[in-house]
């Protein structure tokens, strides 16, 4: 599926929905909202990508939302631009992740800490149920399929198809498992 950004209040409604249910609850509740930083971090950050991509005269409210997030990214250690991830991400943990604005990653991501998403002369696209374990590196101009589960401490610089695990440095592939099949998604807290 390609990657898909708010264009919309529906959608912006459908990611957070998504996101809530990638954490392995079925709606939000103010206990969720004031228990888990990374979730409130993701969904401050699905509505600046709302108020910029359809309300953008709405500077005020983008400018505090914007800054109210920043002293919770720099507690929480994440550098996470705006309209990189699609609908349905997770971020395990706190801890040191960073994220080049170029990056595009589909729906349904597992992000772990120490993870870096950069650019080495280009940008990689990431496909659907990608699962990054702590302290991946993903760059370059890159592509990885739908369903694949990267390992701890990979450094990954190549190319996968989908429906795989990789790992390793640099990064190979490892079997014919995809993330789906490890079953890392949507799990309690």
């Amino acid at each position: 599926m390609p990657y898909q950004r708010i264009a919309s209040k529906a959608d912006y409604h459908r990611f957070v929905k998504a996101d809530v249910e990638a954490y392995g609850w079925e709606r939000l509740t103010p206990r969720l909202w004031l228990q888990v930083d990374q979730l409130r971090f993701l969904l401050r950050l699905r509505r600046i990508e709302y108020l910029t991509n359809c309300r953008p005269w709405r500077v005020l409210s983008l400018f505090l939302l914007e800054l109210l997030n920043h002293s919770l990214a720099v507690r929480l250690g994440f550098t996470i631009p705006k309209n990189t991830f699609g609908p349905g991400l997770c971020i395990v943990h706190r801890g040191t992740v960073v994220v080049n604005p170029g990056v595009r990653v589909g729906a349904g991501c597992r992000l772990h800490a120490c993870t870096n998403l950069g650019d080495y002369n280009g940008t990689p696209v990431l496909g659907d149920n990608v699962y990054i374990g702590p302290g991946a590196k993903i760059y370059g101009p890159i592509k990885i399929g739908d369903n694949v589960a990267i390992g701890a401490n990979a450094v990954v610089n190549s190319s996968f198809g989908p429906n795989c695990t990789v790992g390793g440095i640099p990064a190979r592939k490892l079997s014919d498992t995809g993330a789906r099949e490890h079953g890392v998604f949507a799990s309690k807290q």
